[in-house]
């Protein structure tokens, strides 16, 4: 009773805190260039809470997760094969606590370590052309269709205990490979998309067993409003489905099959800072999606 018990609550937990880091982002931008040997630093902050949604057939009632990740991340955007590429490193801290009602007993589990850190590599494929600083101006101020292609990768290198329940890191290898665009409306609106797919390596030390997951497929698309230079607002939607995990020699977990929707807005501070603030909020949320998230971030760019 008492593995049936915690088990099931760490299904909950793990499933709120890997899609919550690598599923469910709503990242606009992430295709628009800049001027080769850009640097970017960035510091960001972000709450999770939400009455978390399970498989209706898990023995969990009234279920609460908080969340806390605070993320570095450092960005170059540089000439790759004479097109704009980019490379992205981030590394994220989590703390987090969840509570629910599982087989009729009340259960905790809280966290506090370093999750897994990520690779994201970058190149716009028409469109955007390696530039200088003057060239980027004319295109910001004339923009045309960008289509570019991503990879983005998580390294298993976060605090993982075979033998515990709720971990921080995953233990196993994922991929996000992706085509993304960009199609100006006008010189002040940009309609921006993504469609990728996250692809599991198996994790051999899931208390025991083979831990594996099929490939979850994950799109968004973002409306953005250029305010004035380097100011921005974006209105964002995603959409992701699949992942639906097998333990050992047990039954296939239910899939996910969920929605958020958002905002973001970007303030530069004098020449090289800027403040960027994200709101989200689950739309659809079949299994672990129905939670709100606030964003703070802090950039550096020289």
């Amino acid at each position: 009773m008492r593995f049936n018990f915690t088990y099931s609550l760490f299904i909950l937990l793990t499933s709120m805190l890997v899609f919550g880091v690598q599923a469910q982002e709503l990242a606009p931008r992430a295709y628009w260039p800049a001027p080769n040997g850009t640097n970017a630093a960035v510091m960001s902050y972000q709450h999770s809470a939400g009455d978390v949604l399970v498989d209706a057939s898990a023995p969990i009632e009234g279920a609460e997760v908080t969340l806390d990740f605070l993320s570095l991340t450092y960005q170059r955007t540089f000439n790759l094969f004479e097109r704009t590429g980019n490379l992205q490193i981030n590394y994220p801290l989590v703390q987090g606590h969840a509570e629910a009602i599982v087989n009729g007993e009340f259960a905790e589990h809280s966290i506090s370590a370093s999750a897994d850190p990520r690779v994201r590599m970058a190149i716009n494929l028409m469109g955007a052309p390696s530039m200088d600083r003057e060239q980027f101006r004319n295109l910001a101020a004339n923009p045309g269709p960008i289509v570019g292609a991503s990879v983005l990768v998580s390294i298993p290198t976060g605090e993982y205990d075979g033998n515990r329940l709720f971990n921080a890191g995953t233990n196993r290898w994922a991929v996000k490979p992706a085509l993304g665009f960009i199609l100006p409306l006008s010189d002040r609106w940009l309609f921006e998309g993504e469609l990728g797919a996250w692809l599991y390596e198996d994790n051999d030390n899931y208390l025991g067993k083979t831990r594996s997951q099929k490939p979850l497929l994950s799109s968004e698309v973002h409306l953005v409003h250029v305010i004035k230079s380097g100011t921005w607002v974006s209105f964002d939607l995603n959409w992701y489905q699949g992942g639906a995990a097998t333990v050992g020699d047990g039954p296939e977990q239910a899939e996910l099959q969920n929605s958020r929707a958002g905002i973001t807005f970007l303030q530069p501070i004098k020449r090289r800072h800027a403040i960027r603030a994200a709101l989200s909020t689950g739309i659809e949320s079949k299994i672990a999606g129905d939670f709100d998230s606030i964003t703070l971030s802090y950039m550096y760019i020289w």
